[in-house]
């Protein structure tokens, strides 16, 4: 694995750029992630859920099925990856089992939120915080008991769309004290209120300009601009991927077989799925 995810988010503060982080939704996408050459990449529970077990982001799936998810797509990718541990799947002990768990499976950061369980997806209606108290305790508690002193701890809070951004920016201001790394203030819903939250923190702040959600859509050039340091793009290859299988089933299913080119070329697969290494393998090793 090259480097971990502290080393480029602090090289990219550093160089003053903008980093894009995208989103491994299986493990074929994060196979092409590697492929095209990003730095790292995030696996989070609202397309590991989707992809996996086709259901909602709504705390129907838990710690052991969702790291089931998370340890097969690491299993296909060599970079450094930045995990969605969500509430932490319980109180401070079950987010101290959590960070630690991922860790030894090699994940290289980590985002734990305030949210209540059953969580939900952050631009869903409906969530609920947990009180501040409890919140600082799981990400001073995962910052102190990580076995990693590398590890990236991402605190994120849902608080703007339960009270408002005043509490939001409490809360984060809190989480910094309590040993965050990162702060991601989820779902702002105005240039107004990212320009805001950009001026306000001296640590590294995350941004998901997600289609369809609350947030208004900019460039990263804009994101950065307004002092946010990177973009996670969790959903963008799932809602692509799930857009694209439906467009082909529908052709089947219409009888007009329009699209059956439009796919990756067979080729193109098998170079991406990593067949010729496999194919060595059997040359080398396997019976004549």
């Amino acid at each position: 694995m090259s480097g971990s995810f502290r080393q480029i988010i602090d090289k990219t503060v550093a160089e003053k750029r903008f980093l894009v982080v995208p989103g491994a939704h299986d493990a074929l996408s994060a196979r092409l992630i590697q492929k095209i050459g990003f730095e790292t990449y995030f696996i989070g529970g609202f397309p590991a859920v989707g992809s996996r077990y086709g259901v909602p982001d709504v705390g129907l799936k838990g710690f052991g099925e969702i790291s089931a998810a998370v340890r097969d797509i690491m299993g296909a990718c060599d970079l450094p990856v930045f995990v969605d541990g969500d509430d932490g799947y319980g109180d401070v002990k079950n987010v101290v089992h959590t960070v630690q768990s991922y860790e030894r499976m090699g994940v290289s950061a980590i985002l734990i939120e305030d949210q209540q369980w059953p969580k939900r997806c952050g631009h869903m209606v409906g969530k609920k915080v947990v009180p501040t108290e409890l919140a600082v305790a799981k990400i001073k508690a995962a910052c102190s008991e990580r076995i990693n002193p590398e590890t990236w701890i991402l605190a994120r809070t849902d608080a703007r769309a339960v009270y408002d951004l005043d509490e939001a920016m409490r809360r984060a201001e809190a989480f910094i004290k309590a040993g965050a790394d990162g702060i991601f203030i989820e779902a702002p819903r105005s240039v107004a209120e990212l320009e805001r939250i950009g001026k306000a923190f001296d640590v590294p702040q995350i941004c998901n300009p997600l289609m369809g959600g609350h947030t208004p859509i900019l460039t990263m050039e804009e994101m950065g601009q307004l002092g946010f340091d990177c973009a996670v793009l969790g959903l963008d290859t799932l809602m692509h991927a799930a857009k694209a299988v439906e467009a082909v089933l529908l052709d089947m299913k219409s009888g007009q077989f329009a699209r059956r080119n439009d796919g990756m070329d067979f080729e193109d697969y098998k170079r991406t799925v990593g067949f010729d290494k496999w194919a060595g393998i059997d040359e080398r090793f396997g019976a004549s």
